[in-house]
């Protein structure tokens, strides 16, 4: 993974602790909320420009776990920062691309909505609705004109400052996977073009006189993976059907390709400031730049060339901070987990109410303990890392075994996001399961010896062909019973109809039984093994609890959440089950937490939670820790359970 400063924006100290103090938060009938486990924003791209009268602008979408809430502008020269709202419904949306223009306007299009912002007057100063969703890609004509091309399905969208007209084109391109159009160019006569990805690339030509779309590549020449066009400095358009070495180059001019030998050697890129949620255009019209842009420490460096001088800006925001992705009890006793976006570690220790947080390396999906060490399965790549509690955080290097968390492997593009990583109880294996690639289809299992410190690499066809893992469970030393996904990859394409459940022998890395034992499942949400009573309980597209014998290979118990319940919380590594050493399993669902007794079996509500549960979850010292949104939180479960019993018609009240 490259980490950019600016793009993750985690560059001031190595790490720091924040200790509250106000005691332990906000309490509500027994949840406790413990605060923000990040409290800062990511960016969705980054300008440096100027205003009409020549000050230095620095511009960026500030983006929590809400959405891209705001345009954040910082002027370099008087030292000054004001944060815009988005002027729209966002509905958790964020710019994928943005385009600063040749008048000096600042355009997205994210949310189904197309926006333009005004340096000058620090204002929005034209939305638009459009069909869903988002631009993947923007473009300037020779004449102005703002082109926007938005996943899923390929909608383009055209805005003219000059005379303020907005036309929706609306869906051009359908396939049965989301599209990826990832870059537009136009040539000098006024012709659209964009390519697509990921499971079949492919690049399409829009002519805006007739109003049609036209292909650009046959059948045959469409690859998995991203296409590409380019605007030439000649008034033509570049494009290849993938970003490959060997993948051939047209020239394409008014609709009409024509295949290349080569990119020719004189073919240069027209320069426009554009790009993707990444964008970070540094150098302003007199030629200074931003060295480094940190919302962390809430500083923007500049670096004037010229002088040789360096100037430091301070600023300021609001943010309601980064969205919590899993929640685990450390062997240290801490609670921690990892945010998206920024990506930080975070730990919070209840018994001194303190707080540690450090950048770190990707998105940490999923978490699990083995030994006195806790493991991540983290996106992207499918990696694997490895922390070390009692040994002080150093950033991760993959290749450097110094590090902590240490990086053991990935399973790329076998796995990209993990969403199971199972600890095994023989205490030397450790299973990573998840989605493939972007535009692939199947995922695989990723299975790491500890004693050896190697690692086993699984495809899905040594599996089951066309799905992924996203919950295991260990019967044995032998033994796994893993439930999967019909999901693709991200911009992949859904080929399996049916979520299964599916044994595996580990002596053997070999599929030994499988079955979709559910009617009409997408997936299996999460799976718990109960070894006294030999039974696996599992969730099923967050609103079928079940119960399935593993000897029988049959479902022998099924109930449906929704009516009672709801759903239980999501996310790629959800952790919806808890059990604590008295053998009680609990529940986290979205709206609250409910006791499963699997004797009768039954289950039954402990709390309705005053805040939406996003993610799971891990029980400590009595009370179970979860995420709600930036958030985290815990309840206390032995007084709730102590509640019930003297006020039992109460507990079951939705």
């Amino acid at each position: 993974m490259r980490r950019i400063t600016a793009y993750t924006t985690c560059v001031a100290s190595l790490w720091f602790f924040i200790t509250a103090g106000t005691g332990w938060g906000t309490t509500n009938e027994g949840f406790t909320d413990h605060g923000v486990s990040a409290p800062f924003s990511t960016h969705r791209g980054i300008v440096a420009t100027t205003d009409e009268s020549g000050r230095r602008l620095i511009l960026a979408w500030l983006y929590d776990h809400r959405g891209c809430y705001a345009l954040l502008v910082v002027d370099i020269d008087h030292r000054q920062s004001q944060q815009v709202a988005t002027p729209f419904p966002w509905g958790g949306d964020g710019p994928y691309a943005s385009l600063l223009s040749g008048r000096g306007k600042l355009y997205s299009h994210f949310g189904s909505h197309f926006v333009e912002f005004d340096p000058t007057t620090r204002t929005f100063t034209f939305v638009h609705k459009t069909v869903p969703q988002m631009a993947m890609s923007l473009t300037e004509d020779d004449k102005g004109r703002i082109w926007s091309v938005s996943y899923p399905q390929c909608g383009l969208a055209s805005f003219d400052p000059a005379t303020r007209e907005f036309r929706d084109y609306g869906h051009l391109h359908r396939e049965n996977w989301a599209q990826y159009p990832r870059s537009i160019a136009c040539d000098d006569t006024g012709w659209v073009y964009f390519a697509i990805g990921f499971t079949r690339s492919h690049i399409l030509a829009f002519d805006p006189t007739a109003g049609e779309i036209h292909p650009m590549l046959g059948p045959e020449e469409r690859k998995q993976g991203m296409a590409e066009v380019f605007r030439g400095t000649d008034g033509k358009v570049y494009g290849r059907p993938s970003q490959e070495a060997d993948a051939p180059w047209y020239r394409f001019y008014q609709g009409q390709p024509e295949k290349l030998a080569a990119l020719p050697p004189n073919v240069q890129r027209q320069e426009q400031i554009t790009g993707s949620q990444g964008l970070f255009h540094r150098r302003f019209p007199d030629g200074s730049e931003i060295r480094t842009f940190d919302l962390e420490s809430k500083q923007a460096v500049v670096y004037d060339r010229p002088k040789g001088t360096t100037l430091t800006v301070p600023f300021e925001y609001t943010s309601q901070g980064a969205h919590v992705m899993a929640v685990a009890v450390a062997p240290n006793g801490v609670v921690c987990g990892g945010t998206a976006f920024p990506f930080y570690f975070f730990a919070y220790d209840p018994r001194l109410d303190r707080w540690e947080r450090h950048p770190c390396y990707g998105q940490w999906n999923t978490l699990a303990r083995q030994g006195d060490r806790l493991f991540v399965g983290g996106y992207g790549q499918g990696f694997l890392l490895e922390w070390d509690p009692a040994r002080p955080w150093r950033e991760t290097v993959p290749g450097n075994p110094a590090s902590n968390p240490r990086y053991l492997a990935n399973a790329y593009p076998h796995i990209n996001r993990p969403h199971e990583l199972l600890a095994h109880p023989n205490g030397t294996t450790l299973v990573l399961a998840g989605t493939p690639a972007y535009g692939h289809t199947g995922g695989g299992l990723l299975i790491w010896d500890l004693k050896s410190a190697s690692s086993t690499l699984l495809k899905h066809t040594d599996i089951l062909p066309e799905h992924s893992t996203t919950s295991l469970v260990a019967l044995n030393d032998s033994w796994l019973l893993g439930g999967t996904t019909v999901a693709p990859g991200t911009g992949g394409e859904q080929i399996a109809t049916c979520a299964e459940l599916y044994l595996f022998d580990l002596r053997t890395n070999r599929l030994e039984w499988h079955a979709p034992v559910l009617k009409s499942v997408r997936e299996y949400t999460d799976l718990y093994y109960d070894i006294r009573l030999r039974q696996v309980y599992g969730i099923a597209d967050r609103t079928r609890l079940f119960s399935f014998d593993p000897q029988a290979k049959k479902v022998v118990f099924e109930m449906e959440l929704r009516p009672k319940f709801g759903a239980t919380v999501s996310h790629q590594g959800p952790r919806v089950f808890i059990s604590d050493q008295r053998g009680r399993i609990f529940v986290l669902l979205a709206r609250g937490i409910a006791l499963f007794r699997p004797e009768v079996p039954q289950l039954e509500w402990l709390a309705h939670s005053p805040v939406t549960i996003t993610a799971g979850g891990d029980i400590h010292e009595g009370r179970i820790y979860f995420a709600s949104g930036s958030h985290l939180w815990s309840f206390d479960v032995d007084k709730s359970i102590q509640v019930s019993h003297e006020h039992p018609s109460g507990v079951d009240t939705p």
